[in-house]
């Protein structure tokens, strides 16, 4: 019941779409007509106006026919990595990549695809079916903003499954917490080639630091990432300012406070021995931090009644699904610490965020297939 060559043609020309987080309206325009024209109810809640991006979160309706069934909420977001303006799509044995200059943006144009061809199907055949909520959201790639700025008042679903990730042989039920942090280091400036020794190198202390730090995999489910953001370029002066930034996630969050009580202690610990003494006045190094959390990691029990209907609409369509633990993050972060138990399923998009990124038709039509599947099972 799912129009393969309708649902690629739809992903091809969202591919092509500009779409940069900040940047969706032109995808939202294409997201919401299609809606409307198969009767769903549509609006746009003003997530952008918080944001400071030109479009809001695409909110759509479809009611259903099947009286007394719960809704289910889908949710893909419309917004790309900065790789991806002008991209040019390409059909090629079993697959839809880009020309190579830019990623192809599969992450989550794929997604979209999917939940609009769904729920023409769900009209065009007249399925049964609850009513089918679903979100479009913004600005997912700098820190899941559209999902956090969504209005969860237009929403009655208490379940949810994203379409935000690999394959659909994998339902993603477990997630992880996420720290975002910035070190401003501060020293003290001075002449690089005349008087060296009155000055505190900022980035001295912050490479000490991060030389200091747990960095990339720090376990099985905790890992690390910093980069130096911002610090003077010229090469004469002592650097008086370093920023460093970067992330730990955890699926476990007693482990990621620890590791970031250990990251501000490194910090810290290199800042203390850095000081001057110039005419009598003392001054040292000095630390200046911000950090909070990203994102609540999730868990959906194997047991869930979500996770239990989603492996057997696999299963009706020949489709064998387990469940895993994904490292990333993604709305459905946001959707479970809001109390909607919400699941990610593949879309067969590879190397995200990359110049190789290409969708898996095969996986692309697998996922249609499933998620229509749910939506069926959901008002069995």
């Amino acid at each position: 019941m799912i129009n393969r060559e309708r649902m690629t043609d739809l992903f091809i020309q969202l591919a092509r779409i500009d779409s940069h987080s900040k940047e969706e309206q032109g995808v939202a325009d294409v997201l919401a007509g299609a809606a409307r024209a198969i009767g769903a109810e549509v609006r746009t809640d003003d997530a952008g106006a918080s944001v400071g991006g030109n479009a809001g979160n695409v909110i759509v309706r479809l009611p259903g026919n099947a009286a007394g069934a719960a809704p289910l909420l889908l949710s893909s977001h419309m917004d790309t990595v900065p790789l991806g303006r002008s991209v040019k799509p390409l059909r090629d044995d079993g697959r839809i990549k880009s020309d190579g200059t830019t990623m192809l943006g599969a992450d989550d144009k794929s997604g979209l695809a999917v939940i609009v061809e769904v729920l023409r199907a769900l009209v065009e055949h007249e399925l049964r079916h609850g009513d089918v909520e679903v979100t479009f959201t913004i600005c997912e790639e700098i820190g899941l903003l559209g999902a956090k700025h969504l209005d969860f008042s237009a929403l009655a679903s208490r379940r949810a499954i994203v379409l935000d990730s690999g394959t659909p042989s994998t339902l993603y039920t477990q997630g992880p917490s996420a720290d975002r942090f910035e070190f401003v280091v501060h020293g003290l400036e001075a002449h690089a080639g005349m008087a060296p020794e009155q000055g505190i190198s900022a980035v001295r202390a912050a490479a000490e630091a991060i030389s200091a730090m747990p960095l990339g995999r720090i376990d099985a489910v905790t890992t690390s990432n910093v980069v130096i953001a911002d610090c003077s370029s010229a090469t004469n002066v002592v650097p008086n300012r370093c920023v460093v930034k970067g992330e730990a996630r955890s699926l476990d969050d007693s482990k990621l406070d620890a590791r970031m009580a250990q990251i501000r202690r490194c910090f810290q610990d290199a800042a203390a021995g850095k000081s001057v003494t110039l005419d009598g006045r003392v001054t040292r190094a000095w630390i200046e931090e911000r950090c909070e959390r990203e994102y609540h990691s999730i868990s959906v029990s194997d047991d869930d009644p979500l996770v239990r209907m989603v492996i057997e609409a696999g299963r009706l369509v020949g489709h064998e699904i387990r469940t895993a633990a994904i490292g990333g993050g993604s709305d459905a972060n946001v959707l479970n610490r809001k109390g909607i138990t919400a699941v990610n399923l593949g879309t067969g998009m590879r190397d995200i965020h990359t110049v190789n990124e290409w969708l898996s038709l095969d996986d692309f039509y697998a996922c249609a297939e499933i998620v229509l599947q749910c939506v069926r099972l959901a008002a069995a």
